[in-house]
């Protein structure tokens, strides 16, 4: 796979940094590719990735392909997702992908996986998605942070 170069993403979030979010490298039409680096600090064991970042690395490009159908006020709430590994992720650049397979008025069901840049499959994922209120999804945050509301 050939990365490219030419799209434009704002700055990562305090999530995407913990995360290790480099850049989108593909976007639209229910699909998203990402670029993360993986560091040993992300690592247990033999500097082998914790599965739990890479469970989040597919979520988190399965979100971007949800929001890449342009349903600008909704948040993609991960309702299950299973992923099932297959080598173990290592200190470097990898790519997480996700596509939506179906996508309904109030639930979408996306696939996913993480790969090495040289296209090593390391992960595969299918996740249940619901398509809920931003509005909402801010207020609740904003109840919780606060105390108010």
């Amino acid at each position: 796979m050939t990365l490219d170069t030419r799209i434009e993403t704002t700055p990562p979030t305090a999530l995407g940094e913990t995360l290790g979010f480099r850049r989108d490298v593909e976007v639209g039409a229910g699909r998203a590719v990402q670029e993360y680096e993986a560091g040993m600090h992300m690592c247990h064991s033999g500097g082998i990735v914790q599965g739990g970042f890479v469970t989040a690395w597919i979520d988190a490009a399965m979100a971007r392909a949800v929001r890449s159908l342009g349903m600008e006020d909704v948040v993609p709430l991960t309702l299950e997702i299973k992923v099932s590994y297959f080598a173990p992720a290592r200190p470097g650049t990898l790519l997480a992908e996700a596509w939506i397979e179906r996508s309904g008025r109030t639930t979408c069901f996306a696939e996913g996986q993480l790969k090495t840049v040289d296209g090593q499959v390391l992960a595969k994922s299918s996740s249940t998605i619901r398509l809920g209120s931003m509005a909402r999804a801010r207020a609740g945050s904003e109840k919780a942070l606060t105390g108010k509301g």
